[in-house]
């Protein structure tokens, strides 16, 4: 039978938690659908920057959190104006367009059509309401996004930090004429009042479904343990507070920042950094892997690899401009 959890908590790292003890405890012909929010947070891809996509001391200075998830894709903005949704899915279910029929369908019901653009993102009116982000887990599949209700889209703007390339590519002049909240467009559109459709929406498509307590899966030991990595400064910042990109550029697949330190003595790179908004973070990962201790001179070879056109990428920029 299909899950259905809706979190009571507003505790970003404990809803990432629950998160991922659901990802990793997905079960073969079971889908779960899992509805969460969180306090004023900045969520980072798994490759970001933090100090690159947000005001990390003014966000913090003003009692909001810092969030790394395992996922890849951007920066986004959560408060309690914002509605997040959470598929995991068994790999042989696994269906992208599904999955986001289930939130249009919902929002549908309020009269308003939305579609799907570009990478990861969901338009109503030619304007964004969801981001959308991806991950592979040992039993399933993640597939986690967002819906802007009534988010505070002036703190959004006053903790994100726009990148002009990115704001360029897609000719606009800030963050804020990219981004919409449902209420803007219809006021009757609120967080509770969405719930109960996407559950319809749900079951609809899928089935009978069941409804988890989240209290009794947010105290398990294991979700602890999730809790603890997710919310430790090591996860959440890194080595990044003194990051310093040598190599920057926007590819289709995404953007890249890219930091070496060269061994002079043995002509290999001791350090290897890329942050990276990719939807990809494994690929992102494996260029890391390839890169450390490989010639500052000659390219990695790319055997048998997933995504080879992003590592191939990636090693033209930095191998053609040193």
């Amino acid at each position: 039978m299909h899950r259905i959890i809706v979190s009571n908590s507003m505790n970003p790292y404990l809803n990432i938690a629950v998160e991922n003890y659901l990802l990793s405890h997905c079960e073969e012909g079971q889908v779960v659908m899992y509805l969460w929010r969180n306090d004023r947070t900045v969520v980072i891809g798994r490759n970001q920057n933090p100090y690159a996509e947000c005001d990390v001391e003014r966000l913090e200075s003003d009692g909001g959190s810092l969030m790394r998830r395992g996922t890849g894709g951007g920066a986004v903005y959560h408060d309690g104006g914002n509605l997040n949704f959470s598929f995991i899915v068994p790999y042989s279910s696994y269906d992208v367009g599904r999955q986001l029929g289930v939130m249009q369908q919902a929002v549908a019901t309020f009269g308003l059509d939305t579609e799907v653009s570009g990478r990861n993102d969901v338009l109503c009116q030619g304007r964004k309401f969801s981001g959308n982000a991806f991950a592979k887990g040992s039993k399933g599949r993640l597939h986690h996004g967002t819906i802007l209700i009534k988010t505070d889209v002036q703190a959004l703007q006053r903790y994100l930090i726009a990148k002009p390339a990115k704001l360029q590519r897609h000719g606009v002049a800030s963050v804020q004429s990219r981004v919409v909240n449902l209420s803007e467009l219809q006021p009757a559109v609120t967080a509770e009042g969405l719930i109960p459709r996407l559950v319809e929406a749900f079951e609809q498509s899928y089935g009978k479904v069941e409804t988890l307590n989240f209290d009794s899966i947010a105290s398990l030991p294991e979700v602890g343990n999730l809790y603890d990595k997710y919310s430790s400064d090591e996860w959440k910042y890194g080595g990044w507070r003194e990051f310093s990109a040598q190599f920057s550029h926007h590819f289709d697949w995404g953007g890249v920042d890219i930091a070496l330190t060269v061994d002079e003595p043995t002509s290999t790179f001791a350090k290897v950094q890329i942050a990276s908004d990719s939807l990809f973070p494994e690929t992102i990962a494996r260029a890391t892997q390839l890169l450390q201790g490989a010639s500052s001179v000659m390219p990695p070879s790319i055997v048998d690899e997933q995504n080879p056109h992003i590592l191939n990428d990636i090693f033209t920029l930095i191998y053609e401009k040193k």
